[in-house]
């Protein structure tokens, strides 16, 4: 991989300038800038961001989230606070969430007794499936 540019000045074609921490170091001759090869940051495949905010969105925890799907909470919170999501209204119920394979989630789904009562959610979780459900509430008389 070779610069094409000097990030300082723009000039075309640094000349290399030796390995420094196993990376191409280069030397502008215009403006005397040394200059490592910029590393590419990790990416997070979307797959998990969208399923981290909807699981976010669904009232499940930052803590959760991170077992869940195994990706630091941090990074979950981050990408909330740039999606510009509020966690401004509060649950009165808390979800209760299963994970489960395709057999275990038709035979859940079989029994009644299950979802009576209750908000569900189903969405896919790589090669499982996560039902998210919260009791519905009545109104006070």
């Amino acid at each position: 991989m070779t610069a094409t540019s000097c990030p300082r000045c723009n000039t075309p074609k640094p000349i290399k300038s030796g390995i420094v921490k196993g990376k191409q170091r280069f030397h502008c001759k215009s403006c005397k800038y040394y200059f490592t090869v910029l590393k590419k940051g990790k990416s997070t495949d979307p797959y998990y961001v969208i399923k981290a905010l909807q699981l976010y969105l669904e009232g499940v925890s930052l803590r959760e989230i991170e077992r869940l799907l195994g990706i630091s909470h941090v990074s979950v919170y981050n990408w909330v606070k740039k999606a510009g999501i509020q966690a401004g209204w509060k649950f009165a119920y808390k979800p209760s969430y299963k994970v489960l394979t395709h057999t275990e989630l038709t035979s859940f789904l079989s029994n009644r007794n299950n979802l009576l009562n209750t908000g569900c959610m189903i969405t896919e979780l790589g090669d499982k499936f996560m039902v998210i459900k919260w009791e519905r509430f009545r109104k006070p008389d």
